[in-house]
């Protein structure tokens, strides 16, 4: 089955500028075009598209993704080096959630403490009132 540029974005979450973009660097390969000349992807095209984006998410660069993207041409003999970029980036991920679940845990500290003074105030004005 084949998609139209839109539809591919569409199921991407990227833009149609953004898939231009991946295609001019090399990240998606061109995709096969049809009797009007407009881009038509695969099934495949769309898993990959979707993989792309996964990774954009965790923040894995653009000069990474263009590795990866390399070494996946590249065909089996890669699968090593692709499972440790994909390893150490992994590695990065959970890195940064562990950072963010620090931060969470002082926003949540600071936001009950200000519950906690804000019950106490209304307390205070309930026994004066």
């Amino acid at each position: 089955m084949t998609h139209s540029i839109a539809q591919a974005a569409a199921h991407s979450g990227l833009s149609i500028d953004t898939l231009r973009y991946y295609e001019r660097i090399g990240l998606v390969d061109p995709p096969a075009r049809d009797s009007g000349g407009r881009r038509t992807y695969s099934d495949a095209d769309l898993e990959w598209l979707v993989f792309l984006t996964k990774l954009r998410t965790t923040g894995m660069p653009i000069k990474l993704m263009r590795e990866y993207a390399h070494l996946r041409h590249r065909g089996e003999v890669t699968r090593r080096a692709r499972q440790q970029i994909l390893l150490d980036h992994r590695a990065d991920v959970r890195a940064r959630i562990a950072e963010l679940q620090s931060s969470l845990d002082v926003l949540d500290y600071k936001i009950d403490l200000y519950s906690s003074l804000m019950a106490e105030e209304e307390q205070a004005q309930g026994a004066t009132a």
